[in-house]
């Protein structure tokens, strides 16, 4: 801030000294020196002040607010009246409830058309309902300016780069100190090195023998300017040999013509100085380097040149033609005054704090639920190649490909936690002559079940099902990356027979020609005979991540193509060959395929287009015009943990079924039954003639639903091992005819020349039948299952599933005598069906009661009680749903016992979140997504009525102790749910076009103020126990006021801020008076608080002039009542000024950041709303008054204090601590002011000034101590009671009151207060001040010019070699310097500091000379060297 801060005081003070020099200061000039009544009573108080003390704590009056809405009706009048008016009335229509439309990320609903209508179950219902509702918010139109000042819709901008000023106390630097250090700590340019130096002389021509090596250093000037030192070696403290001024530099260009790496400096002379560095890059840095200072320099000279045009046109004409008189000074000093102030920062501007970042008060971002991947990855399938190739062409034309067809799957595993994390993305990359070779029925049969293309080009979801028949290109997402992630391609082709029989020729790497032949003829044979069959053949991996940070292996390529194991085929298998994988010895022994997999990876693209969801459904920014390189999302399967579940947004119902093992060995039902085929169907009915559901994912090449679907089948085997995956797209009711049927085969793998002309009947024999019903108590059957298998499927089947034990029924045949043959797992990925069985239950009772006409009772509790066992990934994940419901529980149960479970269960929920990091989906959840019932006529129950009194039943001392704390350390969530439904009630309702007071019931104003009061003991005794708890609640319940005053009666908002504050004493612990200040930090952050604090007159009758106005200047009672939250917050200041550095800290804050607000906040700009904004703190010049003998100005000086004109004073004063000291103005020295003023004048060096310690000091007068001074005293009346030292400055103890601290300030603290002081003076309208200097005491007026002398000390500009020392921690440095404020004369813009230095001599000679004019100070100093203050008797 340093001189600019010190130009605005000394500006503020001149002007206030001379408007009021004729009325008060020039009075006393004619008076005899002799001691005052001030004087005399100060004396006296000396004199009678008591050895020691009692120190009392006493509790703060208690001062009632005013009725706000009453006073708004009674004065409306004058509301009206006032030109400010908008700075005394809430806006119109302050907040509104919005529907904003929610925007999924898919070009259609997720969400089936017929979803709605086929929804049965209560829960299905309330999930569709929440995927499908918009977003509900309520908007406060100015809660932008409801936060901190860093908060603000206009950012506090950092300040342009000030005027450049140069001091003399920055100029006079000796000689041995490097004055260029101090520009690159100031970030200026520095840079030095060897370089050649070209002869300067030009008479004499230069030559590579003329460079001579020097050692150069760029400094930088205390004017900004820079010079160009050349030593003869690297020791710069000497005398440099040369110096080049770069201020008289024209520019810097390359010169090689005389030497290589030679470049020159142009002069404004014309001359120029040649130099030359020793490689390129060192040439190239030097040139870099000084362009850049010569195109700094430039554009402040233009600047300063711009500056000065403005001055020059404006005054120079004036000050010129009348140069000698007093009236051409006045006209000078006046526009260069209006030109300062037009220019002039705002004050908080230069604030350090101001641009200080600090993020502890900003609220979190609160976003919409979206979809949210983990590491997205991009496989690109390339292409298959085997090392045995030919033409499958009859006629031998065509390319040299594969000589069968072969299919890949691609999948996800995780090593580290043993299972497989995605689903499978199958991939055909035969070449379109291989795919020939299987007849096209045979390709529809294997997806369709026999369906031929009858319907045309289909369209799914719009797009083209052809477009989608061949995916090369997925897209897989990885909620938790990490390096044990591999990417696993399994292999299959067309049964023919044993793996290793059909592997042995492609293990081979001789002449490949026959063999290739040999193999195509039998592949030919198998595809048109057995096309419909898969089988294993092999298999690759390789890994995904580098690190845990999903940083991708790009360089990785696929493993060699192992041969896969007909013993080793299921993912268990998998996972225990991948934990080999980094283990050489391990797989070479595995047999090797020869050929290659090409498949890349890379990051998505996040405006990735052409894509499709897992079901199908293509996502925005899709080209359906396109048709290629389609990108197919690969559903994740994330794990069952909290930390990665999220709350689901969007319809899915996917069931994945995975056959695992058939043990066929024991069965006699069949005569053949070794090469098992097994087919999946999905079924709705057990009759006779019941159809397959068309719901089942197909492969690539076929239609993309399909009504069956075969596992790969092992060739000669009885108990084989699967490892298939089947998708399913389950219906959105389900029911419990709803199954799975499985059916197998034994496929004949005969391939003699005729097998081929048999008929279909004969390559497969039917040898089993299975079946599983999905639900199982209302649930989809998860997990693995064991089942038994039939020989033979009557009509009705489902009803002996039991097996051949208990319910034997003739028509079903059990093969090897119902044992459960058949391992069966399945895997749910749906976001309308849920496996917790609480939440099942809870909602599944929801509906029956619900259709029973009665939602009350012990059961509902047995269930709300359940749901605290109900999994935390399921609460994730279900959450809104889940918590529409309690709400929904919450308003509909008549017993007070099931809305304080509903409350629990709630506070359960809200802990599992905060527990698990994932608190901001409550945000959203809150903010977007909770809205009340539509409001009736009939609702005698809302949420924000029934969950208080839940609140507050749970808040009581009696109940689980665990439970209340959760609920106040995480009680933001409930209030803000209690303000959201306040707000939707009143706009449904249509009550908020009611006064506040008719709002709501008086039984809801009731309820609030228990609950207040219930929260206190918790927040001001119990904080010791659980802090987090306390603090959280504290600040939730200011939040809650605080949106308060937007939606209720404000002046019972007061009630319960006044309430709140009377629960803390003086003395309190560090930690509440935290509390107390963050709850006032909180509420005066209201973006209306200036309207809630009624800025205006509260006199009686009409007001004709505003000098009959009774302002404030110190906290009355009236003016605490009238304008509440202010006069609470001044109170609470005066009183933390009295107690530890800590806690005065924290409360000058905010105070400070308070006042900064109102500066910045673009709705109070203009200087007469400032002045307005002003009188709610004019009673800050009494409590600084109070305690101006704290503000230290010792430790502002870094230099050494004499303290030799002390004469002893100080130690006798210190020998009793308990002592009344003097009044400020009698005890500074008065070196002080010769300090200030002749540090301003030029004539005298604050450096050795007699600075006073003034420590322990301790104010009698009690202005403002926590006990307000009565309102009845005006400034008038209490000037009178001065002359009365007896009544006014009693002990504190015989008073009540408490005593005053003695310590000092810190210097931040002192600084901070000043600010305030400052911005206050500056910002108040000439009349308050006029109406001040009026009414004011003389001890008033001679605190309040100590204040301003002290806030010169405390901002005086020390120069920049002690900040930069300061800064560096040296100490301190010399003080031999001349004046420190005066601007150097040579400096760019001569003419204006020419004129500055006029105006200063003048100013010295007319304003401050103490022989001429003395100021109300001097009196004290002559009495002070008179008279010494005697010792206390």
């Amino acid at each position: 801030m340093g001189c600019t801060t010190s130009t605005v005081v000394y500006d503020g003070l001149r002007t206030v000294l001379e408007r009021n020099c004729s009325g008060y200061i020039c009075k006393g000039a004619a008076e005899p020196v002799g001691p005052s009544e001030a004087e005399r009573a100060l004396s006296r108080r000396e004199s009678r002040a008591l050895p020691t003390l009692r120190v009392l704590k006493v509790k703060p009056k208690v001062i009632e607010p005013l009725d706000y809405e009453n006073v708004l009706v009674q004065r409306k009048t004058q509301i009206l009246s006032d030109v400010l008016r908008d700075m005394l009335q809430f806006p119109l229509e302050d907040f509104e409830t919005s529907t904003l439309r929610r925007q999924g990320r898919t070009l259609y609903s997720t969400v089936p058309e017929n979803a709605e209508r086929e929804a049965q179950s209560l829960f299905v219902q309330e999930c569709i309902k929440t995927y499908k509702s918009d977003w509900h918010v309520v908007n406060y139109k100015y809660e932008d300016y409801s936060g901190d000042f860093r908060q603000l819709p206009h950012k506090v901008a950092r300040p342009d780069k000030l005027a450049v000023h140069v001091f003399e106390v920055d100029e006079d630097v000796d000689k041995d100190e490097d004055t260029a250090s101090l520009g690159s700590q100031k970030g200026g340019i520095t840079k030095h090195g060897w370089l050649y130096k070209g002869n300067m002389n030009s008479a004499i021509s230069v030559t590579m023998r003329s460079f001579k090596r020097r050692y150069f250093h760029l400094t930088q000037l205390g004017d900004g300017s820079y010079n160009l030192n050349f030593y003869k070696d690297e020791k710069i403290s000497k005398e440099p040999k040369g110096t080049i001024f770069l201020d008289s530099c024209m520019g810097v260009v390359q010169n090689n013509k005389v030497r290589r790496f030679a470049f020159e400096l142009k002069m404004q002379d014309k001359s120029t100085y040649l130099l030359a560095a020793d490689g390129e890059g060192e040439m190239e840095d030097w040139i870099n380097t000084l362009n850049k200072i010569l195109h700094s320099s430039f554009e402040i000279a233009m600047q300063e040149k711009r500056n000065g045009d403005i001055h020059d046109d404006d005054d120079l004409g004036k000050s010129d033609s009348s140069s000698g008189s007093m009236d051409s000074f006045q006209s000078t000093r006046d526009i260069e005054s209006r030109m300062r102030n037009e220019t002039r920062l705002r004050l908080f501007t230069l604030d350090p704090d101001t641009q200080k970042l600090d993020f502890s008060g900003i609220e979190p971002d609160v976003k919409q639920y979206e979809e949210k991947f983990g590491k997205r990855v991009l496989v690109n399938c390339n292409d298959l190649s085997f090392n045995l190739q030919s033409c499958v062409a009859e006629n031998d034309e065509g390319p040299t490909t594969n000589v069968e067809p072969f299919y890949v799957t691609l999948s996800l595993f995780d090593i580290q936690n043993g299972r497989k994390i995605s689903s499978d993305f199958h991939v055909d990359l035969n070449h379109p002559s291989v795919r020939g070779m299987m007849p096209s029925t045979i390709s529809q049969y294997i997806n369709g079940g026999g369906d031929a293309h009858s319907e045309g080009q289909r369209l799914v979801h719009g797009l083209p099902e052809a477009a989608m028949q061949y995916p090369r290109q997925g897209v897989f997402s990885i909620t938790c990356p990490h390096p044990d992630i591999f990417l696993v391609a399994r292999i299959e082709k067309v049964l023919q027979g044993g793996i290793n029989h059909c592997a042995e020729p492609y293990m081979k790497s001789s002449d490949s020609t026959k063999v290739a032949q040999k193999v195509l003829k039998n592949a030919k044979l198998a595809c048109s005979r057995l096309g419909t069959y898969r089988m294993p053949f092999a298999w690759a991996a390789r890994p995904l991540f580098k690190d845990a940070s999903g940083t991708l292996d790009k360089s990785a390529r696929f493993s060699a193509l192992y041969r896969q194991d007909g013993n080793k085929l299921s993912n268990d298998d998998m996972l225990k060959l991948l934990a080999d994988f980094r283990k050489p010895e391990k797989m070479a022994k595995l047999p090797v395929i020869l050929g290659n997999l090409d498949v890349t990876i890379d990051s998505v693209a996040p405006d990735l287009t052409n894509c499709v969801t897992s079901s199908y459904i293509p996502v925005k920014q899709f080209d359906v015009s396109e048709r290629t390189n389609i990108f197919f999302e690969v559903e994740e399967f994330v794990p069952c943990l909290a930390k990665c579940s999220q709350p689901f947004t969007i319809y899915n119902n996917h069931l994945y079924v995975y056959p695992k093992h058939l043990k066929y060995d024991s069965q006699k039902s069949f005569a053949k039954a070794r090469n098992i085929a097994v087919c999946i169907e999905f079924k709705d009915s057990d009759e006779e003639d019941a159809v397959s559901l068309k719901c089942i994912y197909g492969r690539p090449g076929g239609p993309l639903f399909t009504k069956n679907a075969f596992a790969a089948v092992l060739h000669h085997q009885q108990n084989p091992e699967f490892y298939d995956e089947f998708k399913i797209e389950l219906p959105t009711q389900l029911h419990e005819k709803h199954h799975l049927l499985f059916t197998f085969y034994h496929v004949s793998c005969d391939s003699n020349s005729k097998a081929s002309t048999k008929k279909r009947e004969l390559v497969e024999a039917q040898v089993g039948y299975a079946w599983l019903p999905l639900l199982k108590d209302g649930r989809v059957v998860m997990n693995e299952i064991q089942i038994p298998v039939a020989a033979n499927l009557p009509a009705g089947y489902l009803g002996f599933q039991e097996g051949a034990g208990k319910h034997s029924v003739p028509e079903v045949k059990w093969v090897d005598g119902g044992k459960p043959l058949l391992k069966v797992s399945t895997h749910l990925v749906s976001t309308v069906y849920t496996q917790d069985q609480h939440l099942h239950n809870f909602f599944h009772h929801c509906q029956s009661a619900a259709s029973a006409a009665q939602l009350s009772g012990g059961e509902l509790v047995k269930y709300l009680k359940s749901l605290h066992a109900m999994e935390s990934h399921v609460m994730i994940k279900f959450l809104p749903t889940t918590l529409n419901q309690l709400f929904r529980v919450l308003t509909s149960a008549t017993q007070e016992d099931v809305a304080v479970n509903v409350t629990r269960v709630m506070i359960h929920i809200v802990a599992q979140c905060h527990e698990e990091g994932l608190e901001n989906y409550l945000r959203s959840y809150v903010k977007f997504v909770f809205k009340t019932e539509p409001y009736t006529s009939s609702t005698n129950r809302t949420v924000h009525e029934e969950l208080a009194k839940a609140m507050t039943a749970i808040l009581k001392p009696s109940t689980d102790f665990l439970t209340c704390n959760k609920l106040l350390k995480y009680s933001w969530y409930f209030f803000e749910a209690l303000v959201k439904s306040m707000a939707q009630y009143l706009i449904e309702s249509f009550k908020v076009k009611l006064s506040r007071n008719q709002r709501f019931s008086a039984a809801f104003h009731h309820t609030v103020e228990t609950l207040v009061n219930m929260m206190m003991p918790h927040i001001t005794q119990k904080y010791k126990d659980n802090l987090d708890a306390a603090r959280n609640a504290n600040h939730s319940l200011a939040v809650f006021i605080k949106r308060c005053f937007n939606l209720m009666d404000r002046g019972f908002m007061f009630k319960q801020i006044n309430n709140y504050s009377n629960c803390f004493m003086p003395g309190d612990p560090k930690t509440l008076f935290e509390f107390k200040f963050e709850f006032l930090r909180v509420v005066c952050n209201h973006e209306h608080y200036v309207p809630l604090n009624l800025p205006m007159p509260f006199g009686k009758g009409r007001i004709m002039r505003f000098q009959d106005l009774q302002l404030d200047y110190s906290l009355t009672d009236d003016f605490c009542k009238n304008h509440f939250l202010v006069g609470l917050l001044l109170r609470e200041v005066t009183a933390a000024l009295q107690e530890f550095r800590e806690i005065r800290q924290i409360s000058i804050q905010v105070l400070k950041n308070l006042m900064i607000k109102h500066t910045f906040d673009d709705r109070y700009t203009s200087k007469s709303q400032q002045a307005r904004l002003a009188t709610l703190y004019l009673p800050l010049f009494g409590l600084l008054q109070e305690n101006v003998n704290r503000l230290n100005v010792k430790e502002v000086s870094p230099f050494t204090i004499n303290h030799s004109n002390n004469n002893g004073r100080e130690d006798s004063l210190l020998s009793n601590p308990l002592m009344t000291p003097p009044r400020s103005s009698t005890f500074l020295d008065t070196s002080l002011h010769k300090d200030v003023f002749g540090a301003i004048s030029g004539t005298a060096s604050p450096h050795t000034s007699s600075t006073p310690n003034i420590n322990f000091v301790r104010h009698a007068d009690s202005r403002g101590s926590l006990i307000s001074t009565d309102s009845g005293n005006s400034l008038s009346e209490r000037h009178m009671d001065k002359g009365n030292s007896l009544d006014k400055h009693q002990p504190a103890a015989t008073l009540g009151s408490t005593l005053l601290r003695c310590d000092k300030l810190d210097q931040a603290e002192i600084k901070s207060l000043l600010m305030c002081f400052l911005h206050v003076l500056k910002s108040m309208s000439e009349d308050a001040l006029f109406t001040y200097w009026n009414k004011a005491s003389s001890s008033d007026l001679m605190d309040f010019f100590t204040l301003v002398e002290v806030c010169l000390h405390q901002f005086r500009y020390m120069g920049k070699r002690y900040i930069a020392r300061s800064q560096d921690g040296a100490g301190p440095v010399a003080h031999e310097r001349k004046s420190q404020t005066l601007p150097v004369s040579r400096n760019r813009a001569g003419m204006m500091h020419a004129r500055l230095q006029q105006l200063s001599s003048l100013d010295n000679s007319y304003t401050f000379n103490h022989s001429k004019c003395p100021i109300p100070y001097s009196s004290s100093n002559i009495l002070h060297q008179r008279s010494p203050v005697p010792p206390p008797q």
